[in-house]
């Protein structure tokens, strides 16, 4: 930006001081057509005609006309300087015998350039004739371009210096402007470099509210995201080591003190089998963990909330003999996932299960309320859970204090709540006795009363 600035500035400068200099050619033409316009007429008057001698008629000519500061007037007479204008000029050029020579055997009206102390000086050369002798006189006019200049060039001058100046406060206030804009920025690539998996605590300072401010507070909450994510990443690859490791323990015990009795190897077989089915549906889980964070997660369709919740019921039914029930449903069509919503309520229903004895009920049901939020719920009549686990039950790997659940790695609940929170949704577990999870999808004009 400031290189373009000081480009168009140069340009400015040279554009004017180039039109300057070409007025002040012109000026000094129409000076010089002036004055020998002036000659001429004064040449065809009667007070000309009195004089016999041209060397006397450019006298008294001389005598009559005061030159400009920027004009000189002199006579060549025989090829030679003879006499010249009033005043000081401001070079002589009656004095140099080369350009007097030059101009002096001129035999028609001519006009040129020459070089002087002070400047380029445009002249012109008039011979003076009387009669039908020869021409043996002439009358030299003289502008001076550079002093009919000065002025415009002393203001061009001035406009140089002023551009000058102000490049160099230009400059100035952009490097204090831009150090001030950039520091936030400098400050930002730092900290990026500074970061690894292993320490995201580092944040940016943010100061003001400009673009810079905000783009160091979304920079912030990235890092948050980014450290929340590595955060559970690291406690997931722990905790699923940990339980990995258990059925594999169990597994390699078993088959190093299996001997060769064939019933000991059948109830063997029978036991690794059933660690390996456990440690496939872990990984199953872990799977189903694993994509929910990615975009192609959801497929998403129309999904009729009373379907829905009737075919959880219908697929529930042989799981255990329970009490089932279907609540309540919402005559309502949503925009969703079905298979993914499906496996999320069949989670709650096999967790009820587990939970809950012969003759216990479950029910589960859906509601649209009048905002448009869909409601799903799955709830049981069985002991409940204790208020010191209901937020922890549905973190990976968490188990309840329930000794009748023996089967399971902790995923269950986990597995519910990343769908619902794919779903822009959440999942919770609703005061009261028993349990009644409840999942709640957000609002969407997407919802349609059938």
């Amino acid at each position: 930006m400031y290189g373009v600035l000081a480009l168009a500035l140069s340009a400015l400068v040279l554009l004017t001081w180039q039109v300057l200099a070409a007025r002040a050619d012109a000026a000094a033409d129409d000076e010089l057509t002036h004055e020998a316009n002036k000659f001429r007429a004064f040449a065809t008057s009667a007070e000309a005609a009195s004089f016999s001698r041209p060397e006397a008629l450019l006298d008294r000519w001389l005598q009559g006309n005061l030159p400009d500061d920027s004009e000189a007037l002199f006579s060549i007479v025989d090829g030679r300087e003879y006499h010249r204008s009033q005043g000081t000029p401001p070079a002589r050029l009656d004095t140099d015998a080369a350009f007097v020579r030059r101009v002096g055997g001129a035999t028609e009206p001519s006009y040129g350039w020459a070089d002087s102390a002070a400047g380029k000086v445009r002249y012109g050369v008039i011979p003076v004739r009387l009669g039908s002798a020869p021409v043996r006189a002439h009358l030299v006019v003289l502008e001076f371009r550079d002093v009919i200049a000065q002025p415009s060039m002393d203001a061009a001058r001035a406009l140089v210096l002023i551009g000058a100046i102000t490049l160099v406060l230009a400059g100035g206030a952009c490097w204090l402007v831009t150090g001030r804009v950039l520091a936030p920025i400098r400050q930002l690539r730092t900290t990026a470099e500074r970061i690894s998996d292993t320490d995201l605590r580092r944040r940016i300072d943010v100061v003001g509210k400009d673009d810079v401010a905000q783009l160091a507070g979304t920079f912030n909450t990235m890092l948050d995201r980014l450290e929340d994510a590595f955060t559970a990443q690291r406690d997931f690859v722990d905790n699923a080591g940990h339980e990995l490791r258990t059925p594999i323990t169990v597994i390699r015990g078993h088959l190093e003190l299996m001997g060769a009795d064939p019933r000991d190897q059948a109830e063997t077989k029978a036991l690794l089998l059933d660690e390996l089915a456990r440690m496939n549906r872990m990984v199953d889980d872990l799977l189903v963990l694993a994509k929910s964070g990615r975009p192609d997660f959801l497929e998403l369709g129309a999904v009729n909330l009373t379907e829905l919740v009737v075919e959880v019921v219908a697929k529930a039914r042989p799981l255990a003999d329970r009490a089932w029930r279907v609540a309540g449903t919402a005559d309502a069509t949503i925009v969703a996932d079905g298979q993914r919503l499906t496996q999320a309520l069949m989670q709650l229903v096999s967790n009820a299960v587990r939970h809950t004895g012969p003759g216990d009920r479950i029910e589960v049901g859906s509601h649209l309320d009048a905002g448009g939020s869909v409601l799903l719920w799955v709830a049981d009549t069985g002991p409940g859970v204790p208020p010191a686990d209901r937020e922890r039950i549905f973190e990976r790997f968490a188990r309840g204090n329930d000794q009748r659940r023996t089967d399971g790695a902790g995923l269950g609940l986990a597995i519910v709540r990343s769908i619902a929170q794919a779903h822009d949704g959440e999942v919770r577990l609703a005061p009261g006795p028993g349990a009644r999870f409840e999942m709640t999808l957000p609002a969407a004009e997407e919802a349609m009363a059938r």
